[in-house]
């Protein structure tokens, strides 16, 4: 009935892929989103928030409400910059980078599942396609 409709099938991609996801990252207690978050940030430490909530496309308020999360399991801090108190850096604590590497690798190896199961070729192609729709519609 919908396998032609971009937003049915590109939803259930979404929550496939979600269930991929949450699976990885559940040993560290973090949900896909707050997961890609703190990686974001152990990648470029010292990251205002609204630059955050651009490279991962989403809303500042919910940039907010991720980072309360991750706060709250003292996976952050933020820090207010001198020359404007409004604007918040983000910095990953020691315990953050104390799980780097196996939230990386556990990232990694849904990836690598995922290429297996489509090809590399294609899984790049898909990933290449989905990126360039979603920004042709912002």
């Amino acid at each position: 009935m919908f396998d032609h409709c971009l937003y049915f099938n590109t939803s259930a991609l979404a929550r496939q892929l979600e269930r991929e996801w949450a699976a990885a990252f559940q040993p560290f207690g973090l949900t896909p989103p707050q997961a890609f978050m703190l990686r974001a940030i152990l990648e470029q430490p010292g990251m205002l928030q609204r630059e955050l909530a651009q490279t991962l496309a989403i809303a500042r308020p919910t940039a907010t409400r991720a980072l309360d999360g991750l706060e709250a399991r003292q996976l952050i801090e933020r820090r207010s910059l001198q020359r404007d108190g409004r604007e918040l850096e983000i910095h990953p604590t020691a315990q953050a980078l104390a799980i780097k590497r196996a939230l990386n690798e556990a990232s990694g190896r849904v990836t690598a599942r995922l290429k297996k199961v489509l090809g590399a070729n294609e899984f790049a192609a898909v990933v290449d396609k989905v990126r360039d729709t979603r920004s042709a519609i912002e």
